[in-house]
């Protein structure tokens, strides 16, 4: 009986077969994607700061056209809006990323947290809890955030 529940929620996860590279490079980016917008979900006051920040960490990391970029977010925010945990966006990184790719996916979940020039304590959660699926040490964390506030403070 457990067998059976478990490979029944394998097929359910598990990426088909025979998935063709651009297939596996687009759920890499939606996966991606998602958790950035996760992180401005959590943001009571989504702003354009933030949706300009999930944008140019999804153009910095995929090189995506500006209309596929457009349309990436749209996808993201309408799976993230039906997504009930993040653990098949992380599970999916955790086979395909590198750690080095892992801890940029956090900074940039770092950027888009300080984007509007405040941290709100649900963004800091969202962030926590995805380092943590994704394997991230606290040490490789906290120098994301440190990266990332230290690039939105404007230059003296």
């Amino acid at each position: 009986m457990l067998r059976t529940l478990k490979d029944l929620f394998d097929a359910f996860t598990a990426p088909p077969a025979g998935q063709s590279p651009a297939d596996e490079a687009h759920a890499l980016q939606l996966a991606t994607a998602v958790l950035l917008v996760e992180v401005m979900r959590a943001d009571p006051a989504i702003n354009d700061a933030e949706r300009d920040a999930v944008l140019l960490a999804l153009r910095g990391k995929f090189s995506l056209r500006d209309d596929e970029l457009e349309r990436l977010l749209e996808l993201a925010h309408e799976t993230a809006h039906t997504a009930y945990d993040y653990q098949r966006f992380t599970s999916l990184l955790n086979e395909r990323f590198t750690q080095a790719q892992k801890i940029q996916v956090v900074e940039a979940m770092w950027q888009v947290a300080y984007a509007d020039d405040h941290l709100d304590a649900h963004e800091n959660h969202v962030i926590s809890k995805v380092a943590g699926l994704l394997h991230v040490t606290h040490g490789e964390y906290i120098a994301a955030k440190m990266r990332a506030r230290e690039a939105a403070q404007p230059a003296p």
